[in-house]
């Protein structure tokens, strides 16, 4: 029996701008693949993130007010349970192609249910072919605790930011170090040693500052993570889950635009609802690519 092709798409997430932001593949199942074949591709595509969508929603279920896709997601290396750009990517592709009539759609994944929905932007579309450009995608995403950690090793944190003075050092309960630098310059400044933050305890770092007065961001960050084949991530969502709730104690809001201070860049606007627990990650997407796998 011929293979049947299957539908895929990369996206750059968090941005507007071709070759910026966070880029993302997107694969649209439509048989069972094993997970060897799924780790495989994520492989071959070797960025930071391939997801997978299936179509959950029956056809025989006409009242389900918004349709619903597993999703997946996977580094070059490893299978993760929760990825902020490539949930967008996700959206993105599904709304961009037509694949969804609705303005919300719903993923089951390993993190439970989480919903993306179109935010029109101020600007109205002059035309219907305008649309696409005017809206952003919003996630909605558990928050992500952070606390005290039992590593102190300061001095090796700093070497492996290759100098870079430590203010602060949390986990989150995804066993990311959570370090503050004294600004978002230092962010942006920042020469992580990989080989370094590859012995380093836990699974990743995660970087941030106060962004510079008059920027118009609230904070800064960046994420590295070669655990999981990602040296960099360039705009990490699901970070900003931890994010979130600790800039909230920082500068008593819950509204804010954070700059992804990576080479590539991306903006991030987020939300956090404090009393529910959840974290909204807005942002645009951009697809730079589509093809089909033959194998």
């Amino acid at each position: 029996m011929a293979i049947k092709p299957v539908k895929y798409c990369v996206v750059d997430a968090f941005t507007d701008a071709a070759f910026k932001g966070n880029p993302a593949a997107v694969c649209l199942l439509e048989e069972d693949k094993d997970d060897k074949w799924l780790q495989s591709v994520a492989t071959e595509f070797n960025i930071s993130e391939t997801c997978y969508l299936t179509s959950l929603t029956q056809s025989n279920e006409p009242t389900k007010a918004n349709p619903i896709f597993g999703l997946r997601w996977f580094t070059p290396v490893h299978e993760v349970d929760l990825c902020g750009h490539a949930t967008l990517a996700a959206a993105h592709f599904l709304f961009a192609y037509g694949l969804v009539k609705t303005d919300t759609v719903e993923f089951s994944t390993k993190s439970g249910i989480l919903t993306a929905k179109k935010v029109q932007e101020a600007k109205a579309p002059s035309s219907q072919d305008d649309w696409p450009t005017v809206y952003s995608i919003e996630l909605d995403f558990p928050v992500v605790k952070v606390a005290e950690t039992n590593f102190a090793d300061v001095p090796a944190i700093s070497k492996s930011l290759n100098g870079a003075s430590v203010v602060e050092m949390l986990e989150t309960s995804k066993s990311d170090l959570f370090i503050l630098l004294p600004s978002g310059e230092a962010v942006v400044e920042c020469q992580p040693q990989i080989d370094q933050i590859q012995n380093i305890p836990g699974r990743g770092i995660i970087i941030t500052g106060p962004a510079p007065q008059g920027s118009g961001f609230d904070f800064c960050s960046r994420f590295f993570c070669p655990k999981f084949g990602i040296n960099e991530d360039p705009v990490c969502g699901s970070a900003h889950c931890a994010l979130a709730p600790y800039w909230r104690k920082k500068l008593g809001k819950c509204d804010f635009v954070a700059l992804a201070a990576s080479p590539r860049g991306g903006v991030v606007k987020v939300h956090l609802d404090e009393e529910n627990q959840r974290v909204f990650l807005r942002g645009k997407a951009i697809t730079v690519m589509e093809g089909s796998l033959l194998v």
